[in-house]
């Protein structure tokens, strides 16, 4: 199966289930990827044919904005669906870290796969 991928995606969004998260724009680093027949963009060099890695990045950061939520697992849920249905991916693995949540860790998150394999 062929994939496109973002990995590292890092934007500024409110969430969280305490108040004082409600009132601030946290990190979250993003990675998907996304289950996609790359052939049929390559075949004449066609940017129409392949997922835009660009422009789903704004649309993932524009997403994680007008949708706020409490958390990661509601999040990835969501933002997979409208991924899927936006872009008609037939398959994602997506993934969502919010660094510095745990003293200890590096990050923490979830990660989710959704859809069925090419």
């Amino acid at each position: 199966m062929d994939k496109v991928f973002i990995r590292g995606l890092k934007i500024q969004t409110t969430i969280g289930f305490f108040a004082w998260e409600k009132e601030i724009k946290q990190t979250l680093v993003i990675d998907l990827a996304m289950g996609w027949d790359t052939q049929l963009a390559a075949e004449n060099d066609e940017l129409a044919k392949t997922l835009d890695y660009a422009e789903i990045s704004e649309k993932i950061a524009l997403f994680a904005n007008d949708n706020p939520v409490d958390l990661l697992e509601t999040l990835a849920e969501r933002l997979a669906n409208y991924l899927m249905s936006t872009f008609q991916i037939p398959w994602l693995k997506l993934s969502i870290g919010k660094p510095g949540a745990v003293h200890n860790a590096d990050t923490v998150g979830v990660e989710i796969e959704r859809g069925q394999a090419l």
